[in-house]
């Protein structure tokens, strides 16, 4: 009976053994998590066309005030209005010339006097300081007419259109210009243009003109004027692009977009949908895959093409980038790739 009473003890101490072997096996075991399904692309090395589009006003190609020289002139007729297109030498104002005339009679008689006294002077009866006054005389009434019959008949020093006419017909002259005249067939856009593109623009690049009243249409213009010194606060130097305009659709003062081709450059490319911004910051990454496992990597992106995307470091042709299942992507986390 004792005998039997310690067989049965000894074999609930073996079950029991046995049961605590196999649950600190099964605590013990590691659990091996599902490999992330993803699909990649490839990191290629391609030709990118650069550009640069910069902001800036239309405005005319040339422009003029029309003023006289002489203030406090009647105006006898302006023979122009606001709107009215304009040749270069078109007679636009025609001043008083009571004052001419005025003028004209004392260069007359200046001129008279002069001659009269020539032959005197000759005899020995005027003496050569006298000579030398009067003809000094002469040659500043000469000048006074010629001022004044410059200033009587304004002609437009350009072909334009008028865009401002701030007095009428009768009006006596003051310091304000009486007309404004601006050149409009061909047009002007000055752009700022980053140092670093100094060497790639040149005088006569074409450069493609957009402007928000005409969406999708591109007038294109040409480089006039490269501006020798840079700007030492904003690193740009100025560049004028010449747009012609025949029809006269573009206007001065319009928002404009010029876009600069500088060339081609090669670098690595990834499709658009593989780079993902860092939430809270301006930061770009990828995910690299790389022997079956996820690497988050922190990249600098350049220029889009179609839906590609310029990486410009942190990338080499060749690598492969996840495109698909981020939200359950995470460094050194094992992948299935899977591009079918």
């Amino acid at each position: 009976m004792k005998k039997s009473l310690t067989m049965l003890i000894a074999a609930f101490a073996l079950m029991g053994c046995a049961s605590n072997s196999t649950e600190n096996k099964q605590t013990t075991a590691p659990v091996e998590e599902p490999a992330v399904i993803v699909k990649t692309a490839t990191a290629e090395l391609q030709s990118v066309n650069v550009t640069e589009t910069y902001t800036s006003e239309i405005k005319p190609y040339k422009e003029n005030d029309i003023t006289p020289a002489v203030a406090g002139l009647h105006i006898s007729k302006i023979k122009v209005d606001v709107g009215d297109h304009v040749r270069k030498g078109q007679v636009l104002v025609v001043m008083d010339q009571t004052t001419l005339k005025q003028q004209e009679l004392n260069l007359a008689t200046a001129e008279d006097s002069y001659n009269r006294m020539k032959p005197v002077h000759e005899a020995g009866g005027v003496s050569d300081q006298q000579m030398i006054q009067l003809e000094n005389q002469l040659n500043l009434q000469r000048e006074v007419v010629e001022n004044l019959r410059k200033n009587s008949t304004i002609l437009s020093p350009i072909t334009g259109i008028v865009t401002a006419r701030n007095f009428e017909s009768g009006d006596l002259f003051a310091q304000t210009p009486i007309l404004h005249i601006m050149q409009i067939n061909k047009l002007k856009v000055m752009a700022n243009v980053s140092e670093q593109y100094y060497t790639s623009v040149k005088v006569g690049q074409p450069v493609s003109i957009e402007v928000d009243i005409f969406p999708g249409e591109v007038f294109e213009g040409k480089v006039s004027r490269i501006n020798p010194a840079l700007d030492a606060a904003t690193r740009t130097f100025g560049v004028e692009i010449t747009i012609p305009n025949g029809k006269e659709r573009l206007r001065p003062g319009m928002y404009a977009r010029a876009t600069f081709s500088m060339g081609e450059r090669e670098n690595v490319m990834i499709p658009d949908q593989a780079l993902q911004k860092q939430t809270g910051s301006s930061e770009r990454y990828v995910y690299v895959i790389k022997d079956g496992v996820a690497e988050y990597r922190f990249v600098k992106d350049g220029r889009r093409v179609g839906d590609k995307i310029e990486i410009l470091e942190g990338l080499t042709a060749g690598e492969q980038v996840a495109t698909t299942s981020f939200t359950r992507l995470i460094s050194g986390k094992k992948v299935e790739v899977k591009n079918e």
